[in-house]
């Protein structure tokens, strides 16, 4: 019975100062009023925006690419992608530095909002909309106090296409 109550113990110290076992971790950022969370394992690095090298006939939604520490990286804007307006950046604006497939890539955000702990009874599947919407960029959507934060699924975030563009923009 002791066992059993120190086991318990530890599970909520753990959960209090943010290890967890029976979910995962986030990094949460914000595109407008909307939260949108990306696995913090597939998370290199946060930078505050920086201009970056416009690369002629690639897609609206990809930036362009910047120099991180000698490695060129392409960055993809997700409100173009989302197919959300344009806004002007601000001192929140971020670029998250990702893994896409074995690739870096960066993606530009409005500001990052806070990595969660999110319980593995508290994430949902994407809802299905039918045909016409396509959610397949999404894992599910987690539950985080009354808050819904949109769990994306990197590698199908960015397209085959976008990650050989970016690549072939950087090379």
């Amino acid at each position: 019975m002791a066992a059993a109550t120190l086991e318990t113990a530890t599970k909520e110290l753990n959960q209090q100062i943010g290890l967890t076992t029976d979910g995962s971790q986030f990094l949460t950022f914000n595109l407008g009023d909307e939260l949108y969370g990306v696995d913090i394992l597939r998370v290199q690095e946060i930078k505050g925006y920086t201009v970056v090298t416009k690369i002629p006939n690639t897609p609206s939604h990809i930036k362009g690419v910047l120099n991180l520490r000698g490695t060129i990286v392409p960055i993809v804007e997700l409100r173009t992608k989302f197919g959300m307006p344009t806004i002007e950046y601000t001192a929140f604006t971020v670029i998250i530095v990702v893994v896409v497939r074995d690739k870096v890539m960066g993606l530009v955000v409005d500001s990052v909002s806070d990595v969660l702990n999110i319980d593995k009874k508290d994430i949902q599947p994407p809802p299905q909309f039918g045909a016409k919407v396509d959610v397949s960029f999404m894992n599910a959507i987690g539950k985080s106090g009354d808050k819904l934060v949109a769990l994306l699924n990197m590698d199908r975030l960015l397209s085959d296409s976008d990650v050989k563009e970016g690549t072939v923009a950087a090379a």
